[in-house]
Order: C-alpha cells, then sequence, then structure tokens
C-alpha cells in the first residue's frame, strides 16, 4: 500500500494508461481525482471532466482536486494527442490541439499545483513525455515538438522546485497497445491487431508495451522508492530506439 493515504490527480485518466494508473493508485490505497472530457464510467473519489484545451479549466484543476480530495499529494499528467505527418501536413487545428493537450494543459497545471503542495510540504509530479522527445521521429514532427517541450519542462521545473519538496520526473514511452495507437492504425487502413503484432517484431523485448506497463514506472516515480529522483526522463521501450 505505497500510496496509502495519498491523494493523487490523474489527466487523461480514461484512456488506456490513464485507466491503468487509477486502477493502481486506488489498489494501493490512494484516493483519486479523474480528469477527461468523460470520466463518468471511472471509479474514482473525485471526477472532474473538462476539456484540456480550455485554460481556465486547467487552471482550476490542481485546486479543485486538492479541495475534492482533502489534499493534493500527486499530480499525474498524463493525458495526450498523437498528431501525424509532416510540418506540411500539419493544419491549424492539429497544431492547437497538440501544443494545447500536450504542452499549454500540463503548464497550466503544474503552476497551478506547486504552490499547493509547496504549501503543504512537498509533493510528486509526473509527466508524460515520449522517446519521440527525445529523438526525432519520422513523419510525426509536431508530435516529436510538443514531447520535448515537455521533456524539457520537466527537468526546468525539477530542478527549480527540489528545494520545495517537489520531485517532478517524466516517463518516456515507446509505442503502447492503447485505443489512441489502435485508432491510428484504423484511420490508415490497417488492421489494429496485425499493425501491433508486426510492430511488437521491432522490440527487442517482442512486443509492444501495455498500459500497466508505463503505469508501473509512473507510479514508481511517483512513490517514495523514487525519493532521490528529480528532472529524470525514464525511457519505457522495451529496447527499442525510435527508428
Amino acid at each position: 500500500m505505497r500510496f496509502a493515504e495519498k491523494t493523487a490527480l490523474v489527466t487523461g485518466a480514461s484512456g488506456g494508461i490513464g485507466a491503468a494508473i487509477v486502477s493502481q493508485l486506488r489498489a494501493e490505497g490512494a484516493r483519486v481525482a479523474v480528469a477527461d472530457r468523460d470520466v463518468g464510467s471511472l471509479a474514482a473519489e473525485a471526477h472532474l471532466p473538462g476539456d484540456l484545451r480550455d485554460p481556465d479549466y486547467c487552471d482550476g484543476l490542481a485546486l479543485a482536486a486538492h479541495q475534492a480530495l482533502d489534499g493534493l499529494d500527486i499530480v499525474i499528467n498524463n493525458a495526450g494527442v498523437i498528431t501525424r505527418g509532416p510540418v506540411t501536413e500539419t493544419s491549424d487545428e492539429d497544431w492547437a490541439l497538440s501544443v494545447g493537450v500536450n504542452v499549454e494543459a500540463p503548464f497550466r497545471i503544474c503552476r497551478a499545483a506547486i504552490p499547493i503542495m509547496a504549501a503543504a510540504g512537498g509533493g510528486a509530479i509526473v509527466n508524460t513525455a515520449s522517446c519521440w522527445g527525445l529523438r526525432p521521429g519520422p513523419d510525426h514532427a509536431v508530435y516529436c515538438m510538443t514531447k520535448a517541450a515537455i521533456a524539457s519542462l520537466t527537468q526546468c521545473m525539477g530542478h527549480d522546485h527540489a528545494h520545495q519538496g517537489i520531485r517532478i520526473n517524466a516517463v518516456c514511452p515507446n509505442e503502447v497497445n492503447t485505443q489512441m495507437l489502435r485508432s491510428g492504425f484504423a484511420k490508415r487502413g490497417f488492421d489494429p491487431d496485425t499493425a501491433i503484432a508486426e510492430l511488437g517484431k521491432s522490440v527487442p523485448l517482442g512486443r509492444i508495451a501495455e498500459p500497466e506497463d508505463i503505469a508501473e514506472v509512473i507510479l514508481f516515480l511517483a512513490s517514495d522508492s523514487a525519493r532521490y529522483m528529480c528532472g529524470a526522463l525514464v525511457e519505457v521501450n522495451g529496447g527499442k530506439p525510435v527508428q
């Protein structure tokens, strides 16, 4: 029960990784506030639905979670979107969505959460970056850029707020078997099951990640077991480099 008496806010809670994070946190004793566009089906102590593209929603999310849970020990900025293609095929709408969800939302949530945590003596924030944000990948220019931005922001915040007892780290996955990945294959005319099986052949461990593989590393970073980790970018890639 690593998280007994702990309180946590999780964004992107309805997605594959998000749902695994919430389930594992609650199984280990945490009280959890879930944030996503639709969180009605999730088991949690507080439901905070909204659109992460809305600045007012993001600015108020940490306080809303703190009030609902009577505390805020952990923030997990897990929500993310993928925009595919080179910049010449990226629309203004694609740009606004990617920057809004992948960069601006966690920036605003962290900016609001840090003073709350500092006043309580500390806390842990885990952001979801990507291996694709550490090294460039083909035909994902805006996605790579936004994940590079959140990786850099994590390192900067980790340095700036360590003295307040706040540990800020990021997990950097490669491909994960989520609905977001599956829908991308379907949109491009591929059978998702077949495509994922083929993709797994390119991974040294023999498969792409499942949501639980990423969630367990996120929980480690949020736990006291990672008490000396701050500003770290942890790759979880099965041994596969960005290709």
